[in-house]
């Protein structure tokens, strides 16, 4: 049996772009014949990524300059720039049996997801096999005096691959979280346990304007004017946010370790409830938190509350924060009641006004910190096994 964590937030956001087009717009999403403003999922997913490496103290690096790294961390040991740079040229053609692609800046031609640490254990593998690479370095150059080829033909695969695809295909916490995807190493493939939704606006919203200019303090008195004019777009709203974490799966992706999942679980509720991307930050310090937070654990398939919203809410009030709330948990009463409760494991919530009842909701805790610990509690009870019953 799969077991699933599905999160929902409710979200004011004030004047911000958290997450803009090519034009530099905020994003939008047409949902029930309503332009809403959007935040896409990479955006958000990003910084809960950085929020669970930092708690777990184990960074990791998406990334298409490993090769770099390589080449940096060797400088640093004295190594000659040419034969640094070479070597790290190596570290990616010599991972799996063709290798990855690498380009003239020296990246790799895709990204790649690994510890940071790996880079030092790349490096080390470089140092042990140097004769090779300084050998492997004069014959490419003298093959190059002689075709004037410039470089076309490379010197074969002078690292060991087995060892290269190894360090490449370590995983962290978060690697077994979120998930990786290499076509050049298969067997580095992981498949993510957490899902996370885009967000969007509870109610019809769409991008403003602002006309901004910046001052020179240096002007003299008799000059006018400013010293920079633009226009800008941002946006405000009720956001909707989702996400869930097939438990089951990231049991498999950490080994079973019931204990590390724990900790990644509650990490990751955390910061889905407390991240905010950090676009346009300094002109607009938009540093809310969600005003409602509701947690799931099901058995079978998540479940999210999105179409709550697919009619756009109406202000209450002239705000839109109260009415989506209660908006959430008429959905929630009424799908609950067709979906049933034998495959729920738990749900509570948290809200901003302890006075606000609801119905559909399940149990109301007082903070966002016991109703993680409530839902990591019935994901995976004292005995460090998957939730067995109802509750």
């Amino acid at each position: 049996m799969t077991l699933y964590l599905d999160l929902s937030a409710l979200q004011s956001v004030p004047v911000a772009n958290l997450n803009r087009d090519d034009l530099g717009s905020p994003k939008q999403v047409r949902y029930g014949d309503a332009l809403r403003i959007r935040v896409s999922s990479q955006s958000w997913k990003r910084v809960i990524r950085h929020g669970v490496e930092q708690d777990l103290g184990e960074k990791a690096a998406r990334t298409r300059m490993v090769p770099v790294k390589v080449q940096q961390a060797l400088q640093k040991t004295g190594w000659p720039t040419e034969l640094a740079a070479f070597a790290g040229a190596q570290v990616a053609a010599s991972a799996g049996k063709k290798g990855i692609g690498t380009e003239k800046a020296g990246h790799t031609s895709v990204l790649l997801f690994l510890p940071e640490a790996a880079i030092e254990e790349l490096a080390m593998v470089c140092t042990e096999h140097r004769q090779a690479l300084e050998k492997g370095l004069e014959a490419q150059e003298m093959a190059k005096e002689k075709t004037k080829a410039k470089g076309k033909e490379g010197p074969g695969q002078l690292l060991p691959p087995d060892r290269i695809e190894a360090i490449l295909k370590r995983r962290t916490a978060s690697i077994g979280l979120l998930g990786r995807m290499l076509a050049e190493l298969p067997d580095a493939n992981v498949d993510g346990a957490a899902q996370v939704a885009h967000a969007f606006t509870t109610h019809a919203a769409e991008p403003q304007r602002d006309y901004f200019t910046a001052v020179d303090d240096w002007l003299g008195e008799a000059e006018t004017g400013s010293g920079h004019l633009d226009t800008a777009e941002f946006s405000a709203g009720v956001f909707y946010r989702y996400a869930t974490v097939n438990i089951t799966d990231l049991l498999k992706n950490l080994e079973g370790d019931a204990k590390a999942a724990r900790t990644v679980l509650a990490s990751f509720a955390e910061h889905f409830l407390l991240s905010l991307p950090q676009a346009k930050k300094n002109s607009t310090a938009p540093h809310t938190l969600p005003d409602l937070a509701y947690l799931a654990v099901r058995a079978y398939r998540p479940l999210s509350l999105a179409a709550a919203f697919e009619t756009p809410v109406a202000s209450d009030q002239g705000g839109f924060s109260r009415p989506s709330r209660t908006a959430l948990d008429a959905y929630a009463r009424n799908i609950n009641r067709l979906a049933g409760e034998h495959n729920r494991r738990f749900h509570g919530h948290a809200v901003i006004d302890p006075e606000e009842k609801f119905t559909g909701l399940g149990q109301a805790h007082a903070s966002y910190h016991q109703l993680i610990e409530a839902a990591v509690d019935a994901a995976f009870p004292a005995s460090g096994t998957e939730a067995e019953g109802q509750q």
